[in-house]
């Protein structure tokens, strides 16, 4: 999917730079820091999501990606700043209040529970679940229709994701891009209007990566915003309407994939100079004549 190439597309007109505004943004953040004694791991003066496209969070290692992704999703305290999801405030929102809220995440590392099945998994998704509670968990009639509800759409989202044949295996079981591909489906489960996606193909084989690309789009389809953290520029070219760039824990450059992949700024976070750019003519000249005064000072 390609912003530029996009019938109607909302960020047409959107400035490609660095904490630029969006006409209807999902989550916005401002001034968010967080520092790990010396070091400031995120430093995000201003950036905001546009809502119904995909976003990538692209950057070197180190970047503070991750970080920034734990900071919105309430599982770590940003030491300044503050975000908002569709309008309201999350400072000080639990990670579980936020995924209540419809913004879902999933994890590098998957966070799949080993010992207990794959649809035991999924049902673990929903949320609001009569169940849960202690006193109603003891008049079944209370929570029965629900969970047969929250049962078939797990059944649904397995079959979904290609997943139908290991439903009643132990998510222990799985290989690496079975358990990104529950994961993914797990946060599925709430409907979520957002999901965030920590380096959704990382370590998975190329198979399965094909069929990992394919349900991102099938979530954004779905009406979900989607926001993805990834190393992989073939992905990040071929899913994402917009890319984010962070380096040294700050956002330095936003655009479509192609104005990102001309972008010096880019270009120095990854490579830490301008690479393949030939000097000019004054530049050669001065290169010259510095190379020239150092041979003389050897002779002398």
């Amino acid at each position: 999917m390609n912003a530029e190439a996009t019938v109607g597309d909302p960020l047409a007109q959107v400035s490609h730079e660095a904490g630029a505004a969006k006409p209807d943004p999902i989550l916005s953040c401002e001034n968010i820091s967080r520092s790990f004694g010396g070091l400031r791991a995120v430093d995000v003066d201003r950036l905001e999501v546009q809502r119904g496209v995909i976003t990538a969070l692209i950057g070197p290692n180190g970047a503070g990606k991750t970080t920034f992704f734990n900071l919105i999703s309430g599982f770590d305290r940003p030491n300044t700043g503050k975000w908002s999801f569709n309008g309201e405030d999350l400072g000080g929102v639990s990670a579980h209040q936020i995924a209540r809220r419809g913004m879902v995440r999933t994890f590098q590392l998957t966070k799949a529970l080993a010992r207990l099945s794959v649809i035991e998994n999924m049902r673990l998704g929903a949320t609001a679940q009569a169940g849960e509670s202690v006193w109603k968990a003891l008049v079944p009639p209370l929570w029965r229709n629900q969970e047969q509800e929250i049962t078939e759409r797990a059944d649904e989202l397995l079959e979904r994701f290609n997943l139908v044949r290991v439903r009643d295996d132990f998510a222990g079981e799985l290989s690496g891009g079975q358990r990104k591909l529950l994961e993914m489906a797990r946060a599925l489960m709430s409907r979520p209007e957002m999901v965030l996606l920590d380096e959704p193909t990382a370590g998975v084989n190329p198979a399965l990566k094909q069929s990992l690309l394919e349900k991102v789009r099938e979530v954004l389809a779905d009406g979900t915003t989607v926001m993805f953290v990834e190393h992989d520029m073939d992905m990040v070219r071929d899913i994402s309407d917009w890319v984010v760039v962070m380096g040294e824990g700050k956002v330095i450059a936003e655009g479509t994939h192609e104005t990102i992949g001309r972008n010096t700024t880019v270009i120095d976070a990854y490579l830490g100079t301008h690479h393949d750019q030939p000097l000019s003519f004054e530049e050669e000249q001065a290169t010259l004549a510095e190379a020239d005064r150092a041979i003389e000072g050897e002779s002398a």
